[in-house]
Formats: C-alpha cells, structure tokens, sequence
C-alpha cells in the first residue's frame, strides 16, 4: 500500500489514517474501560458475595482467559473482513455482557459475565492492526504504541472513575447494593455508540474497505490470504513465540495489576475504596504518555540503528520493569508502594509499545495473525499470574515471584535480537526483517 501516513498530523481528521488513528484509540478505550469497570468495585463485590481470595482469583483468570481465544480469531478476522466491521462487531457482542453483569445475583452469574467481557480485551489486537496498516515505517511504532496507551488509560480511568460514579449514585438516594449495578451500565452503552461511530467514519485501510478493493482486483498487504492462513503463516514463525513470552511478562502483569491493584491497596495498606481507586488508577493512567514514549524512543532509535535497536530496548524496558515490580512487591508504606508501581509501570507501558512496534516488520503478509498471536500473549501473561496468585494465596509474595519471571524472560528479547542479527541484512531505513 503505497498510501500509508509517513507523519501523524495529531490534530487532524481529515484523511482515513488519522480517523483511524483516533477513532481506533478512543474505541479501545471505551472497551478498557469496560474491561476493567468491575476491577476497582471489587471490594464492594467481594462483600456482597461474600467471596474468597480464590474466588477473586477465578474472577480475574475469567476476565482474561477468553482474551486469549478471541486475540487469536480477531487477529486473522481483520485480514479477512477488514478491521472495521471487525472492530464494530466486537464493540457490539462485547456490550452484551458487559451490559449483563449488573444483573449478576451470585459469584456463578458474575463469574460467567466476567468471562464474556474478557472478549473484549482482544480490541487491542484490532487497534495494533489498523494502525499497522495505515501508517508507514518511520512513524508505524510510534503510531501503535500512541493507540494503544490512550487506548489502554481506558483502563486507568475505570480504576479511578468506577468507584467515583457508584458514589455519585448513592448520593443520589440509590443504595449502594444497586448503586455499582447502576454503573456498571456507562461502559455497555459507551460501546454500542461507539459501535455506530466506528462503521460510519472509518476504512480498513488508506486505499478504502478489504471487500471493495477485492472486487476491484486491488492488493490487500496484510489480508491477502486471511483467515486461517495468516494465522499459520505467523505461527510458523518463530520470532512471533519469542515476543508472545515477552509481551506476557509486560501486558500481562499491567493486566494483572488492574486487576489486583485496589483490592491489595484496600487489604494490605486499608486505604478506602475511592483512595485505593485513585492509587491503581494512576497505574494505568501512566498509558496517556507511556506506551507512546515506548514506541516513539523505538521508532527514534530504529532511525538511527538498525531493527536491532528496537529489541535492546525492549530488553532494557523489562529488565528495569522487573527490577520495578520486585520494589514495589516489598514496598512497606503507601506512599513507597505508589512510587515504586509509578516506576514499574513506566517500564512496563514502555516495554508494551516497544513490543508492538516490532510487530509489522514481522511477516507484513500475515500481519493479522502475527498480531492476534502476540496479543494473546499478554493474556496468556495474566492468566498464568492469576493462578500463581491463587496457588499462593498472598498477592504480595505474587508480586515477588512474578518480578523474577518477567526479568527471566526478558532473555527472549535477547533471543530475538541474536536470531535478526544471524539471519537478516538490514534494509533501506533500517526497519526490515527478511
């Protein structure tokens, strides 16, 4: 596609890349938000149903368990039916349990909810997807990562806002049983207008929608073939397996922190659960600019090195992540507690966009599959988090052990350097895999 944005006219909405660009970051933000709107109610959740840290568990494996499944379809979907109608079917599906979990009446009901709004989580896939194919290399990271950390705030902003709106409704006159009921409701809404807003102003890519330029015999990068043949295309790769593990050990634990973050705050250090909202919203409010540094510092360094500057990053970015996370699982007080996730998660939002703008010059022909698969990595990350948490029962010796995995498998980035460096030549600008 000869038609890709070489720049980011940041203030514009006058050409499909930049309605994409925004567009896309706010639709992944409302779904974030949705995502995560059940994380810092938590504490009022876990009263009324009277549930155990297992059970909490289960809950938080639930919302990013079915993350997974669903990265791995929608990736290879945008190849097939382009971005747009991917992206406005998921808004729509997605609303339906997001919608249905403030009827929930039992741990069995919420659970089950929890687990249908996890699909939603895999909006981010189609975020990466149509940045990538709307943007050209020299801005391509920075353009993914800046997507996806606005993108990501949604969740930042649910940590921060959830408890705030559930106390706006019991002030008025609502109790507070029915009260995050009630708010549980903004987020579903959100996403059925976003839903409309996306089908109308968007494209799949600078050259128009996938089924018009097929009919007309036009050349379609990443959803030439599609469907399942993009996804064994980018499964067959082993560079995509290695940075699966590393966007594991980076979006996982963010997810696993939003989920977690206000309940630890609340039991361990018993703040309130509005103070306990605003301190794990700061968290993933770090995404407004963090995740963009991430992808802008990889593009900067690409421009001025080889494809190899932007994996030393990454590996850099989580080896500081880890050492981040090990200080803030031993922090004793809530003011060191807030510093020290401040600093790890400046590591971790920035090891995200680093990943993520590696990610088109993987095998830029199965685009949607290397995406989708990479993705669900993140999920993968949480998942194996949550049941570490339920095997140990103590979110703090968690926090502990997963400090040492993610610097483990920081070791992976280096994987992937060696494996570009034995194996391929760099290109013209310094932005190519063979």
């Amino acid at each position: 596609m000869a038609n890709k944005a070489n720049s980011i006219a940041l203030f514009s909405f006058n050409t499909p890349q930049m309605r994409a660009f925004h567009l896309t970051w706010m639709a992944f933000f409302v779904c974030f938000f949705a995502w995560f709107a059940c994380a810092p109610l938590m504490p009022i959740i876990k009263g009324e149903f009277g549930l155990s840290l297992a059970q909490v568990a289960n809950i938080n494996i639930a919302a990013v368990a079915i993350t997974i499944l669903i990265r791995l379809i929608v990736g290879p979907m945008c190849d097939r039916f382009g971005p747009r109608k991917t992206y406005t079917g998921l808004l729509l599906l997605g609303a339906i349990p997001v919608l249905g979990v403030a009827a929930s009446q039992s741990y069995e009901s919420f659970l089950f909810f929890r687990l249908g709004i996890g699909a939603v989580g895999a909006s981010f896939v189609i975020t990466q997807y149509h940045t990538s194919v709307m943007f050209g290399p020299k801005v391509v990271g920075t353009a993914n990562a800046a997507a996806a950390g606005w993108g990501n705030a949604g969740g930042g902003a649910a940590q921060a806002l959830m408890p705030l709106l559930v106390g706006a409704v019991v002030m008025l006159g609502v109790s507070e049983k029915l009260g995050w009921r009630v708010a549980l409701l903004v987020p579903g809404v959100l996403m059925l207008v976003m839903a409309g807003v996306y089908y109308k102003f968007t494209q799949d890519c600078p050259d128009g929608n996938y089924d018009d330029m097929r009919k007309a015999g036009i050349a379609i990068e990443g959803g030439k073939k599609g469907g399942w043949a993009s996804f064994k295309a980018a499964s067959a790769n082993h560079r995509v397996w290695l940075l699966f593990v590393t966007y594991g050990a980076c979006f996982g634990i963010e997810i696993f922190i939003h989920n977690i973050a206000a309940v630890y705050y609340v039991d361990h250090f018993g703040l309130s659960l509005k103070s306990a909202g605003l301190a794990a919203g700061s968290f993933g409010l770090l995404a407004l600019f963090a995740r963009a540094l991430g992808g802008w510092v990889s593009d900067k360094m690409a421009a001025r090195g080889t494809i190899n500057s932007r994996v030393t990053l990454l590996f850099v970015m989580m080896i500081g992540e880890g050492l981040g996370l090990l200080w803030f699982s031993k922090a004793d007080t809530v003011a060191f507690a807030v510093l020290a996730m401040l600093v790890f998660g400046l590591f971790t939002h920035m090891a995200c966009g680093a990943t993520y703008a590696l990610v088109p010059f993987i095998d830029n022909k199965a685009l949607g599959g290397v995406a989708g698969i990479i993705g669900a990595g993140g999920n993968v990350g949480a998942v194996a988090a949550g049941f570490l948490m339920k095997g140990t029962g103590n979110i703090q010796q968690t926090l502990a052990i997963l400090s040492g995995m993610v610097l483990l498998s920081a070791v992976c980035a280096i994987a992937v350097r060696l494996t570009i460096a034995a194996d391929s030549a760099p290109a013209a600008g310094n932005n190519a895999i063979a």
